[in-house]
Formats: structure tokens, sequence, C-alpha cells
């Protein structure tokens, strides 16, 4: 195969990131088996991106995820200074097949904006799709510009707009899954653990309040709005306005009592791995419609069951009563934690190593590209044109005897 693809990052973190960064987690998952595959990949990111990759482009020499805690008019910018430095190497280079883009609204709306003979562009959605109503109810990248959701579910609550430019979805993966079928087993603690951002979508204090009332250790794992250590948030300005920080004040840190449940920051690599392994079962009760579930599928190649409400995605990606247990409401929650303990950990890792690798997901993309491209070529060269070139050098012409 011979295709170069500009894998759009955007400003915000390394890839990979040093810690939480999910977007840049699945572009750092994803590029290695692409090049595996015979894909040339330019990545453009922060300049301290330490991913290999065959060329890159960068604006920034850091990440500038720090920044959005400042006020909008100081970095509405910010974004779009990336992007501007994406749209010049697209410019300056023609090697470019194809742009995988995986920057929220704004790598949408500015790559639908070229002109129509641009390059093609495949634009993953990996967030919520009622947000941004404005921009995906009139979306309009013609046959240029398609999307790719994470899950169905997500795709399913799209606006109609925006769910017509879709080719599918592609199910998030990890390097985790590797060989999973074939990682000894862990023996497994005391403790379930929440593992994402604390947020009130994904329910940390729903999760607190249920270790208290049923009787089991919890760790919460991940940031609290720019604060990824306790020691840090706890210097933190007590009239801090991050809505994840009055989130952790008012509703999760009445329940953390350093015992029943305690947070730990965000954690990443080994330290993770430990943490979820050993882990009866990741619970993640969500209020929310998970689009992802990167965290759900690391957990599965961990050899961890998951322990989740019904919502978004998770019913794609866990079998219910095999490798996890789902509740439709709270009270069905707790009753589902004290059953967890009958699942399998090697029934986790086997779907995990089955369904959720990175090459599973690099071939996956692949496809993707194939087809945006010829959906591409259809309105570059129409099926009528094709035909007529056929006939004039004498080839058969489908449909025609």
């Amino acid at each position: 195969m011979s295709l170069t693809v500009l894998m759009n990052a955007g400003p915000w973190l390394a890839v990979p990131p040093p810690g939480y960064g999910g977007i840049e987690n699945v572009i750092a998952t994803l590029v290695p088996p692409l090049r595996r595959l015979g894909v040339r990949v330019v990545l453009a990111s922060v300049g301290d991106s330490a991913l290999p990759a065959d060329g890159r482009v960068s604006v920034f020499e850091t990440g500038q995820f720090a920044a959005l805690q400042r006020p909008y008019n100081q970095v509405c910018g910010l974004a779009q200074a990336h992007l501007h430095g994406v749209i010049r190497a697209l410019r300056d280079r023609d090697d470019i097949d194809l742009v995988h883009d995986h920057v929220e609204a704004v790598g949408l709306a500015t790559l639908a904006a070229l002109p129509a003979d641009s390059v093609p562009v495949l634009h993953t959605l990996h967030w919520d799709l009622a947000k941004h109503p404005e921009l995906y109810g009139t979306i309009d990248g013609g046959e240029r510009v398609k999307v790719n959701g994470v899950s169905a579910a997500q795709l399913a609550r799209a606006p109609a707009a925006l769910r017509a430019h879709s080719v599918g979805h592609v199910h998030l993966a990890t390097p985790l899954a590797v060989a999973a079928d074939r990682r000894p087993r862990t023996e497994k603690g005391s403790h379930l653990v929440v593992l994402g951002r604390i947020t009130p979508g994904k329910g940390q204090d729903l999760g607190a309040r249920l270790a208290h009332q049923v009787g089991f250790d919890l760790v919460l794992a991940g940031p609290v709005g720019p604060y990824h250590r306790p020691a840090d948030l706890a210097v933190a300005d007590p009239a801090e306005q991050n809505p994840d920080v009055r989130f952790w004040r008012e509703q999760v840190a009445p329940f953390v009592d350093g015992d029943r449940v305690r947070w730990v920051g965000t954690v990443a690599g080994a330290e993770r791995d430990e943490l979820v392994a050993t882990a009866r079962a990741a619970l993640f009760p969500l209020r929310w419609e998970e689009p992802g579930g990167t965290a759900v599928v690391e957990s599965l190649a961990l050899g961890t069951p998951v322990v989740a409400t019904a919502r978004g995605c998770l019913p794609e990606l866990v079998e219910h009563g095999r490798t996890g247990l789902l509740a439709d409401d709270e009270t069905e929650l707790a009753d589902l934690v004290c059953a967890v303990d009958r699942l399998s950990g090697d029934e986790c890792r086997r779907e995990a190593a089955r369904r959720f690798t990175p090459d599973v997901m690099a071939r996956r993309y692949l496809d993707l590209y194939d087809r945006v491209r010829q959906l591409r070529l259809e309105v570059l060269e129409p099926p009528a044109l094709r035909r007529l070139a056929d006939e004039t050098a004498g080839r058969p012409v489908a449909g025609t005897r």
C-alpha cells in the first residue's frame, strides 16, 4: 500500500501523553500498527511528542492543555493556530493522501471549509455528540469530509446532518490487549476501581456513596480538573471555579475517607495496570452516554470484569454475565457489585485479545480510509465519465452487453 496520512492530534497534549489524555493515547495506539501495515504517517501534534512518525507538523513546542483553564478570549486562538499550521502543511506538500483528524469541532469545521478539490478527510468523533448542535446540525463536508464514531451508540445520537457524513464506527483499542489471553493471572485484591476524569457524567460520587452503603473498598483514579495529584488539589484556591473541582469538593470529597474510599489522582503505566489488574472489578457508575470507553477495554485486557450502568457504548463492549455486569439503575448496580466475583478474568482477557488489539483497530481504519478516498474519487470522476472512458478504451462496461 502507498498511502500517506496526516494524523491531526491537536495542540493540547504530547503523543503519547505523560498521563491522562484519552485522544492522544488512542492516536499513540493507532499509529504504530498503521505504519507496520505500510502507511506513512505525518503527525500533527506538539513538538515534544515522542511517537515515531514519518513526518511532523508542529506549531507549539509543548502541550497547551493547561491554557484551557484561562478565559475563552485568551485561548480561543490556540486550536486555530494549530489548524492553520496543518493547512499550511497541506498547501506546501503534495504527498498527503488523507487527513485523519481528531480535533474537536474546530478540526471538522476548518477542514470542511477547504476547497472542494482539497485532500479527503476522516474526522473521528471521540466525544458526546450532543455538544456543538449548531455545528453538527448544519455541517456540510460534501463527499470529501467524512466522520466516524467510536461506537454505534454514539452515532445513533448524532444530528441528522452529521450522521449523513458517517462511514461507520471503530471501537477503541489498547496495547494491553495484545496477547492478553496468554498473560499470567494476577491475584485479585479487595478493591474496586473507577478510572477516568472525575466529573459528574462519570458518576464518581455515586460509586463512592455505594462503597459506603454496600461495604466495598473503592479507589478513584483520575484527574480533578487540572489537578493530577491530591497534594496539588489540597493547595488549590478555595474559590476555584472549574466545574469538575466544584463537583469534587461538593459531591465526591465528603465520601473520600482514605479508608473505604481513596483518591490516588492520575495513574499511568505500570502503576495503573497494577491497580486495575488487582481490582475485583472496574466500576463505571455512568450518568452519561459514554461514547468510546477506553478504560473499559483496558480493564478487560487486564482481566478485570466491568460493573456499569448500561449507557452509551457499554452494551457494545461488555457481554453481560460473561465479561461484566450491566445495570439499568442505581439499585441494580449495587446488587451487581456483590455478584461480580463469579465472573472470570480469563474470559475478559480472551475477549480483549480478540476484539480490542491495536491491529484490529488499525485494519478497521484502513477500511475507512479506502472508503473515504473511494467516495472522493467518485465525485472527482463520476461513474458516467468512467463508463465513457472504458468504452473509449474498449473495456467491458458494467451493466452493458
